[in-house]
C-alpha cells in the first residue's frame, strides 16, 4: 500500500494538472484524484492545493515530490538496466534550441550523432522562445544562461561570450568608446532587445579599484542605434560594412575578430561567460537514447 497513489502524485506535480497526469498514465481524472485522496489521508498532510484553474504543490508536496521522484526514477533505472543490457540506441529523439546556435554548432553534431547510430531519428525545432518541453512532448532543450525551470534536469554542455565589436572602417571614422557611458555616442546595431550586457565596476578616474572583485556587478545597459534585427547574421553583415558596433555572442564573430575584419571593444566590461545547459525532463533522462546524445554534445560541444 505504501507505493498506492505515488506514481499519480509524481504525474500531477510535473503536469500541473489531474486531466494531464491522467492521461499520460492511461488512466481516469477520478482514478488519479482518488488515488492521491487516499495517499494525502494515509499520510494525513496536504501534498496539493486544488483550484478550478490549477494544482500546485503544498511546502509539504515539494519535499515529499523530491523524494518520490527519485524512488522512481531508482525503480526506472532498475528496469532499463535489465531490458536495454542487450539492446543499442533506437528510436526517435525530438529537441528545441536557439535558432542559430542550433543550426551553426548543435545540429551538425547532432548529424555526425546519427551517422554513428543509424537507428537513431531526430526531429529538431529551433527557435529563439523557450517552449515548454512536457506540453511539446520534447526529450531535450538546448538552453544558454541562467536556468529557471528547476523542475528539469540538467547538464552543462559548454560556454560562450558576447563580444562587443566593429569594423575598422566605423572605428576609424567614429573612434572607439573607452567607457559604457561613451556608448551612447555610438551607433549601436540592435537585436532582439534594446540593451546589452555587461560586468560594470567602480572607477576612480579611469582605472579599476584595486579590488575587482568586490566591486564587479552585472549591468543591463541601454543602447540605441539605426538597426534592430532579429537575426545575428544580418547583425554581423552590418558590422563588417561599418554601419556601427554589435555585441554577439563568439559563435557569430570569432573567425572575423581572428581575421580582423572586426575589432573587439570594451574588453574590461565583457560580462562573464554564459553556460549552454541540456535539460530534460524528469521521465525521459533515463532513455539511453537521450543520456548518450548529451554525453555525445558534451564532449564536443566547446
Amino acid at each position: 500500500m505504501r507505493w498506492d497513489g505515488i506514481s499519480e502524485f509524481v504525474h500531477v506535480a510535473e503536469y500541473e494538472s489531474f486531466t494531464r497526469a491522467a492521461k499520460e498514465l492511461s488512466i481516469s481524472t477520478a482514478q488519479v484524484s482518488r488515488q492521491i485522496s487516499a495517499l494525502e489521508k494515509r499520510l494525513n498532510i496536504k501534498l496539493l492545493y486544488r483550484t478550478t484553474r490549477k494544482v500546485s504543490l503544498t511546502e509539504e508536496g515539494r519535499v515529499f515530490y523530491q523524494h518520490c521522484r527519485g524512488v522512481l526514477d531508482g525503480l526506472d533505472a532498475a528496469e532499463q538496466a535489465v531490458s536495454n543490457l542487450q539492446s543499442k540506441p533506437q528510436g526517435r529523439i525530438k529537441l528545441t534550441a536557439p535558432v542559430t546556435y542550433g543550426e551553426q554548432q548543435l545540429l551538425p553534431l547532432v548529424n555526425d550523432f546519427m551517422v554513428q547510430y543509424r537507428d537513431i531519428e531526430v526531429t529538431a525545432f529551433l527557435s529563439n522562445q523557450k517552449v515548454d518541453l512536457i506540453d511539446g512532448g520534447y526529450d531535450l532543450a538546448i538552453r544558454i544562461g541562467k536556468l529557471s525551470d528547476s523542475t528539469m534536469m540538467a547538464k552543462k554542455l559548454s560556454r560562450r561570450t558576447n563580444f562587443v565589436c566593429a569594423a575598422p572602417a566605423y572605428l576609424e571614422k567614429y573612434g572607439a568608446p573607452n567607457t559604457l557611458s561613451e556608448l551612447s555616442q555610438h551607433n549601436c546595431l540592435l537585436g532582439t532587445r534594446d540593451y546589452w550586457h555587461f560586468i560594470d565596476f567602480k572607477e576612480t578616474g579611469s582605472k579599476k579599484t584595486d579590488s575587482k572583485k568586490d566591486t564587479d556587478r552585472e549591468k543591463n545597459l541601454r543602447v540605441s542605434g539605426t538597426v534592430q534585427y532579429n537575426s545575428g547574421h544580418s547583425l554581423v553583415d552590418a558590422a563588417l560594412k561599418g554601419l556601427g558596433i554589435v555585441q554577439l555572442p563568439d559563435y557569430y564573430v570569432q573567425k572575423y575578430l581572428a581575421s580582423g575584419a572586426l575589432v573587439s571593444l570594451l574588453d574590461n566590461y565583457r560580462e562573464p561567460e554564459e553556460s549552454i545547459w541540456a535539460i530534460y525532463p524528469h521521465n525521459r533522462h533515463l532513455s539511453p537514447k537521450i543520456r548518450l546524445l548529451v554525453d555525445y554534445l558534451a564532449e564536443r560541444l566547446v
